[in-house]
């Protein structure tokens, strides 16, 4: 067999098989619980499914191993489905002289130690190409590449991205971004995508990727899924499958294959297509093109945040019923006294308001407020969160806080689920992602800090995740005791970012208990809490903005601003401590 490195550097495309997992899923008769286990309790049909694609004309096929790390039942089960799978893969290529990968599916960080021991595994079974496909990300790669080399310096590692056709992976990372990185380590041999678009979409990804030195990989799927019954199906027809090898050589791709929905009649239509004898060669890595020019947008609070000067930001609570007027007027009112940013909540609390993003917009467009909205990961998925950052970025939004927001309250939980799809440092890595591939101007990111947490020093921790993710400036918690304001000199010696040191005027005693017990990142301390005691509205509200300035005085040293949580809807007492802070502290 032609060493793989020699093979590739002639140019000639590598056709490589394609699905496994839904292949077998779709052909008649009783299945095994997962596919990986078919090596184990059908061996003749993983066999015959590995010689239909030869026969089709792939040159390199995959062992039956994409989750057999992910299976109940242990290391055990695991290294007895590698050495049957590589059985059964070798067994098929032998007469064809074709290239066996050893399969592995994702790799998670905090699991990487179990998976090489599968290295082993598969070195001990004669195996030395690998391919470590649907990958959201790189990490636990460098880790797993290093290993590989150090056990076998001659074996070829391929790794494969899951990229959306929109350019980035569920966990937030570019697909230029991690091909770059692939390219830059010595011990990846070979980099592309795999799984989540279709041909003409992984085609177009491929034609906007950086230059690289490394052969590149496109293993699409046969199109997108769809429900049929109670089965996912996909309606990629082989011969359109086919029609787009073309495509993908012309993006650069030398390695060619397919993901889920794929099956032999696919691959054999990109054989014949890649015969032909029109068939351009692979292109060279093309140079980046030049962005167009676009007219700057004015971010004035991020300005004044980077001149150094100090801002004031105010929570406004998005209306609850059909009107925006109220809410409109208070803004209104809030920017003239001499706030910077108005912030609209995302559904507070876990209950339903005017969606924040939407509200945003209004400022922006009809008032000329400046808007900093909040977007949370409760209530949508990726999806969702995208249509809205690109509605955001094209009403000329420029700042946004991610959170990972309140769940639902308990009593709803029965009808309304929570999503969750990911959290606020992986949404800040997928914004970011977008500012590099998608935005024409990049939005602001904005995190939260929990002055008020237990265990302060995993919100650091959790804080300078975001920062490397993308995060900008923070938002705090309101400080309302001394272990608060001891935790925000904490964070201004450790975090680059911006900081916005929260203030919540409290306005009764009954306020103050509240926060103290049912308001999850909020800590009233004893001393404030008993000065309310006996206070009429008009005498709490003195004391809420005596207690306020005086505590954004011993915050100022700490801050590069403030953020200011409006209560009860009482602008008059938010216009106060605006003016307090400007005449007194600025």
């Amino acid at each position: 067999m032609e060493d793989i490195r020699t093979y590739l550097a002639s140019g000639r495309p590598l056709l490589f098989d394609g699905a496994m997992g839904t292949y077998y899923a779709s052909l008649p008769g009783p299945r095994a619980a997962s596919c990986e286990l078919a090596s184990l309790e059908a061996p003749g049909e993983i066999l015959e499914i590995h010689r239909a694609y030869l026969s089709a004309g792939c040159q390199a096929i995959k062992t039956n191993t994409f989750s057999a790390g992910a299976l109940k039942g242990g290391a055990a089960l695991t290294k007895r489905i590698i050495k049957e799978s590589c059985k059964l893969a070798l067994e098929a290529a032998e007469p064809y002289g074709a290239y066996v990968f050893a399969d592995m599916g994702p790799l998670p960080e905090d699991k990487i130690e179990a998976y090489l021991p599968q290295v082993d595994a598969f070195l001990e079974m004669g195996i030395t190409h690998f391919l470590a496909e649907t990958l959201p990300s790189n990490q636990g790669l460098e880790t797993l590449a290093r290993h590989l080399k150090a056990c076998c310096p001659e074996a070829f590692l391929l790794v494969s991205f899951a990229v959306q056709p929109e350019g980035v992976t569920l966990e937030g990372y570019g697909g230029g971004e991690l091909l770059r990185w692939a390219d830059a380590l010595p011990e990846i041999d070979s980099m592309g995508f795999n799984c989540m678009a279709g041909p003409r979409h992984m085609a177009s990804l491929l034609q906007k990727r950086p230059p690289l030195a490394k052969p590149l990989s496109a293993l699409p799927n046969g199109g997108y899924p769809t429900v049929l019954g109670r089965r996912v199906v996909y309606r990629g027809k082989p011969d359109y499958f086919g029609s787009q090898a073309a495509a993908l050589a012309e993006a650069g791709a030398q390695i060619i294959g397919g993901c889920c929905g794929t099956t032999p009649a696919h691959m054999a239509a990109v054989a014949k297509a890649l015969d032909a004898p029109s068939r351009p060669r692979p292109a060279a890595p093309a140079a980046p093109q030049a962005a167009r020019p676009q007219a700057p947008v004015p971010n004035p609070l991020w300005e004044k945040l980077e001149a150094g000067r100090p801002v004031i930001a105010v929570e406004l609570d998005p209306p609850a019923k059909g009107s925006a007027a109220p809410f409109l007027e208070g803004a209104k009112r809030l920017w003239k006294a001499g706030a910077d940013a108005i912030t609209i909540a995302d559904c507070p609390v876990g209950r339903p308001r005017a969606d924040s993003s939407l509200l945003a917009c209004k400022l922006k467009r009809e008032l000329g407020i400046e808007p900093l909205p909040h977007l949370t990961c409760r209530d949508r998925n990726l999806s969702a969160t995208r249509a809205l950052l690109l509605g955001l970025a094209m009403e000329d939004v420029s700042n946004v806080l991610l959170v990972t927001g309140d769940p639902i309250p308990s009593a709803q939980r029965d009808e309304v689920k929570s999503v969750f799809q990911f959290n606020a440092r992986k949404l800040a890595k997928y914004v970011s992602a977008m500012n590099e591939e998608v935005f024409p101007r990049p939005l602001r990111l904005y995190g939260a800090l929990n002055l008020n947490a237990r265990n302060f020093q995993m919100q650091l921790r959790l804080a300078q995740e975001k920062e490397e993710n993308g995060v900008s400036a923070f938002l705090t918690q309101p400080v309302l005791s001394p272990e608060a304001l001891a935790n925000l000199k904490l964070a201004r010696s450790i975090l680059k970012g911006k900081i916005l040191g929260g203030i919540y005027p409290v306005v009764s005693y009954r306020n103050a208990c509240f926060l103290n017990n049912e308001i999850v990142g909020v800590q009233v301390c004893d001393e404030i809490v008993s000065r309310y005691e006996g206070k009429d509205r008009a005498e709490a509200e003195a004391l809420a903005l005596g207690i306020s300035c005086a505590i954004a005085r011993e915050m100022l040293p700490y801050v590069d601003g403030f953020y200011l949580m409006t209560p009860f809807n009482r602008i008059e007492l938010m216009e106060k401590i605006i003016n307090n802070l400007q005449n007194h502290l600025f």
